[in-house]
């Protein structure tokens, strides 16, 4: 049992149909925007004109297709943060010249392999950070150049407009490239923090083997406590991870609509609308009671994460795309409901481990394509809950 329930009827007879893919969800580029924008006009008579005009290629400094090269001073004075991620030291230890000292060995191996890894993907993380503040900023340089000028009036169609124009889109290009990038890179986070969890789960087991002596268990406890650790920093980097890379597809999926109106204006040579740097925020819930659950009306998805590797995916894709085509503009909450049994620390472990959970799944639906726009996430616990939970709501 996958313990993952499809609660709506109508989800669950197209689960394991062909899924359509939902418009709008992707980081779609605009190379059909010049012909969308652009393309045939009709003269006074009513005929087709002779020529459409488009997006020409940029031929001054700066082409399209290009991003330009940051002085030094700036690109120090807007370079994101580092991650502050530092690796733990890991013990060594004396061998005993037991079975379970050889097994010990080992298993420190593979955490200083781990720890590694950490290292490498903070410096990783923080490149692409970088590498994403850079082509941000060239993108409000050029979109702020067209407002400016716009603002204060100019031709139609004015060709160092369309030229800045193209600069904008390039930028947004390598920002949809660096989204990607960041996906990846959570991906690999991912794979080590199942390596580091099945490394705590070995080193537990460990202590029941016979024939170790005392020693053995000293190093065992070393290498216990140095493993949460490691898992501490691999869940950090991950949850860093995941927040840039839905900061960073809101962002995108926003400027993508607001370089559609810019397209319009260029063409028209006057600026239309409010301000257009100001997208939507997507909230958070707070902790929710049993009662309030229960009123939120019956999950698209229930998700039970009863043990290790549940596979959920592509029951919540079903659900999703089932969703979005009755209601395109649908936003979703990512509920968090764990047990009230136990002691007080059962159920503060339970809390902690839903949130994980809930963080996990709305990761699977940014990957997706669900702009982060339109998931909200929330708390809750729930009395008749068995183990940790994840109830996906539409709203």
């Amino acid at each position: 049992m996958w313990g993952i329930l499809a609660t709506d009827p109508r989800i669950k007879s197209r689960l394991f149909g062909a899924f359509a893919l939902v418009a709008g969800l992707g980081l779609a580029g605009c190379s059909d925007l010049d012909n969308a924008l652009f393309g045939d006009e009709t003269d006074n008579g009513g005929a087709p004109a002779a020529s459409s005009d488009q997006f020409p290629p940029a031929t001054a400094p700066g082409a399209a297709g290009t991003l330009p090269a940051a002085p030094a001073a700036t690109a120090a004075t807007g370079s994101a943060p580092v991650i502050a991620i530092t690796p733990v030291t890991i013990e060594p230890g004396a061998n005993t010249g037991t079975a379970v000292s050889a097994t010990i060995a080992a298993m420190r191996s593979q955490l200083s392999t781990l720890e590694e890894h950490v290292a490498s993907n903070a410096a990783h993380l923080t490149e692409l950070r970088n590498q994403g503040a850079d082509a941000a900023r060239s993108y409000q340089e050029a979109k702020a150049n067209i407002t400016t000028r716009l603002q204060v009036g100019t031709t139609r169609g004015n060709p160092e407009l369309v030229a800045q124009w193209n600069i904008a889109q390039s930028a947004l290009d390598a920002i949809a490239t660096n989204i990607n990038n960041m996906n990846a890179l959570g991906a690999t986070i991912a794979t080590d923090s199942s390596s580091a969890h099945f490394a705590l789960d070995q080193i537990q087991s460990t202590y029941s083997v016979s024939g170790a002596v005392d020693e053995d268990h000293r190093q065992l406890r070393v290498l216990e406590d140095e493993t949460n650790q490691t898992i501490v920093l691999i869940d950090r980097l991950l949850r860093s991870t995941s927040e840039d890379t839905q900061r960073q597809t809101a962002y995108a999926a926003n400027e993508r609509a607001n370089l559609t109106t810019l397209a319009a204006a260029i063409k028209n040579g006057e600026l239309y609308g409010s301000d257009l740097g100001s997208p939507a925020v997507a909230s958070a819930g707070g902790p929710m009671s049993a009662s309030t659950l229960a009123y939120a009306g019956t999950p698209l998805v229930v998700i039970r994460f009863d043990h290790p590797g549940v596979d959920y995916q592509q029951i919540l894709y079903a659900a999703l795309s089932q969703a979005l085509q009755a209601k395109p503009n649908a936003g979703f909450s990512v509920v968090a409901v764990s047990p009230t049994r136990g002691s007080a620390a059962a159920v503060q472990l339970a809390q902690t481990s839903a949130k994980n959970h809930a963080q996990e799944v709305l990761r699977s639906m940014t990957d997706m394509g669900v702009p982060a726009t339109r998931l909200a996430v929330a708390s809750a616990t729930d009395p008749s809950a068995t183990s940790s939970e994840v109830r996906v709501f539409m709203r």
